[in-house]
């Protein structure tokens, strides 16, 4: 197993609600995983790229490899004392101590020569008929993908991938077979030239306020990283057919401390159009499964083009960005509907933002303000501490105007949108010996205007406590969430208060002859006009004799009075495969995963899960239903490296 995957387990497990969007980070840290760097000529963007470090530790880690590299061992990370124990454990999963330090880019004999290529194909296969697949899917039942990826260290990368979804044709209305393609090719390193990409590609800057079409922090994860900022370019080898670019971007050197990235795209979007031609809604989920959802497909262009200039020096950095876009059919949605009076409205659309913060010893400060064409502001602070070496604490606030617009902004908030919200958030973690940590937030968040289910101004709290216990070969972990959220009666006359309370706990056992196990309970209970409740259980237990050999068997019972008292669950699955599903009603889940490797160079991994309810004869509903009380599917994986 991926020794990083429980720290990115506890993060999805604490942020249930936005599970979905960590599909491209667990994407991104498989693949660092296979294609690790050097921590000798590691730079600041590419420690930027992980989700478990702050803006400290990056800062600790680039002047401790500056100022006394090159690494000669990992066990040197002692030295930099911003990193604990399990950070440390977590930086070996995607590091490696390479030769000293080069400023020459490699010859392209050596890239031919030693590059690495891999293959991977993945085909899943359920056992069960949906509606659809017979009324009205255009495509048969099977989901698959196919990519091919090409890298030579952290210097050059390049890959081409396709993707199908269950139900989507391949040929047909998709002449070109599959209905997904991405490609993209990247160089890095590169004299002056410290970044270049072609092809699909996403950004991310400042604290997302402009742009950030890459992943984003929940609110435990804020509290890892404390509310550092992003700055970089990737290539997009994810499935996801959302959140990226098409076209060019290049990142300059144009001197010590200072760089300057431009980027522009043009690709073709997904959206429900009107009777007059403007469009209604962006589309963002990728199916193209019935005649309708192909009409939809690419009938819209965006074109778009920015640039982010940036200064780091002695801990102090600053940067600022602008991005211009443009739709060749204008954006209409239905304002008279009150929550979407401010939805983006127009065919151009201009967002300018600067960005700063101060890094030093212990005490770190980050900040962006942004305002978009018509003078709407967006503004995000956060300041931590270290106030002692065992505890620290971040301090965020937040400001978006209800009327600001920024198509690409993704930043931290409780409501998901950069707009229409103010709040405070409040955490502290702490340390007090080498085997016990204590993290705790509090969040609180004002929506002056009326958001979905909501009329009127309303108002959310969420807070958390988590206790983690590491043992020799024992992990226990406590978590306890309250969130309060206010919603409309029946005749949206005043609001009610919806509260939701949920406990996790964890037993985790790594034992003698390469067994794991690991036992979760679950439960929460939702007061929202009526108290619904609900609870579950799952253990898993692994057996790993060899790294070429890998067995899993995971069973879980789950008992829930609604959709509203859900219970989200992480689960293991293939590579560069994320499953966090919900659960509701009564029933159980039982999965088994095996995973073999042959020659060190091909691997095949297989997953049989099933579901079955207790009480229904009805799954899922519209094309989606299943007139069954269970369904089951296989999946498959196979990765060859060349």
């Amino acid at each position: 197993a991926h020794s990083w995957e429980p720290y990115l387990e506890s993060l999805i497990a604490a942020d249930e609600d936005n599970a979905l969007s960590w599909q491209d980070t667990y994407e991104i840290l498989t693949e660092m995983e296979d294609h690790p760097l050097d921590i000798n000529t590691i730079q600041r963007e590419d420690l930027e790229r992980f989700p478990f470090l702050s803006e400290q530790q990056i800062s600790d880690i680039c002047e401790y490899v500056d100022r006394y590299g090159p690494v000669r061992s990992m066990a040197e990370l002692l030295m930099i004392e911003s990193l604990d124990a399990p950070h440390r454990q977590l930086l070996q999963c995607f590091l490696y101590i390479g030769a000293q330090r080069t400023s020459s880019f490699p010859s392209l004999r050596n890239i031919a020569k030693y590059g690495r290529q891999e293959l991977i194909g993945s085909l899943n296969v359920p056992f069960y008929k949906r509606k659809g697949d017979n009324t009205a899917y255009m495509g048969y039942p099977y989901k698959h993908w196919l990519r091919y990826q090409f890298t030579y260290g952290d210097y050059v990368k390049m890959g081409l991938l396709g993707s199908q979804d269950a139900g989507e044709p391949f040929g047909g209305h998709n002449s070109l077979g599959y209905d997904f393609y991405s490609f993209y090719f990247q160089l890095r390193h590169l004299g002056v030239l410290q970044n270049f990409t072609l092809g699909r590609y996403r950004v991310s800057f400042g604290q997302g306020l402009v742009v950030s079409t890459d992943f984003s922090f929940g609110k435990s994860a804020m509290l890892a990283t404390m509310g550092r900022t992003l700055n970089h370019v990737s290539a997009h080898s994810s499935r996801s057919s959302a959140n990226y670019l098409q076209g060019v971007a290049a990142t300059f050197q144009l001197f010590r401390g200072l760089t300057l990235t431009t980027f522009g795209s043009c690709r073709y979007v997904d959206a429900t159009l009107n009777p007059d031609g403007t469009v209604a809604t962006v589309l963002t989920d990728g199916y193209h499964r019935t005649a309708k959802e192909m009409e939809k497909k690419n009938n819209t262009m965006q074109e778009l083009g920015g640039a982010h200039l940036y200064y780091f020096s002695h801990g102090f950095h600053a940067g600022a960005t602008a991005l211009y876009t443009h739709y060749n059919r204008p954006l209409a949605p239905n304002t008279a509907t009150l929550y979407r009076r401010y939805n983006p409205i127009g065919s151009d659309f201009l967002n300018v933002g600067v960005d700063y913060g101060y890094t030093r010893s212990q005490f770190s400060f980050q900040g962006e303000t942004a305002a978009d064409r018509h003078g709407a502001i967006a503004t995000v602070h956060s300041a931590n501490m270290r106030l002692t070496r065992t505890l620290t604490a971040l301090l965020l606030h937040r400001f978006y105007s209800c009327r600001y617009t920024a198509l690409f902004a993704n930043s931290f908030s409780d409501g998901g949108e950069v707009r229409n919200e103010s709040g405070l958030y409040a955490g502290v973690h702490y340390e007090p010996s080498r085997i016990l940590s204590l993290s705790a937030y509090g969040d609180y968040a004002y929506h002056p205007w009326a958001k979905y289910r909501t009329s009127q101004s309303s108002s959310t709290f969420d807070s958390q406590l988590s206790a983690t216990c590491q043992l020799s070969q024992l992990q226990l972990m406590l978590r306890y969430r309250l969130r309060i959220r206010e919603y409309d009666n029946a005749d949206k006359t005043a609001l009610i208060s919806h509260r939701q309370q949920q406990v996790h706990g964890s037993i985790t056992w790594t034992g003698a002859r390469h067994f794991t196990a690991n036992l979760q309970l679950h439960g929460t209970v939702a007061d929202f006009e009526q108290r619904d409740w609900g609870y579950m259980a799952n253990g898993e237990i692994g057996y790993v004799p060899t790294d070429d050999l890998r067995l899993y068997g995971q069973f879980n019972y789950f008992h829930t009075t609604s959709y509203e008292s859900r219970i989200y669950s992480y689960e293991r699955d293939l590579l560069y495969c994320m499953s966090v599903p919900a659960y509701y009603d009564e029933g159980i889940r039982y999965a088994l995963l095996a995973r073999m490797s042959f020659w060190k160079k091909l691997i095949v991994q297989a997953k049989w899960g099933v579901t079955d309810y207790f009480h229904r004869t009805v799954i899922g509903s519209g094309n989606q239903q299943i007139n069954a009380s269970s369904m089951s599917d296989l999946a498959l994986l196979v990765k060859y490296k060349f």
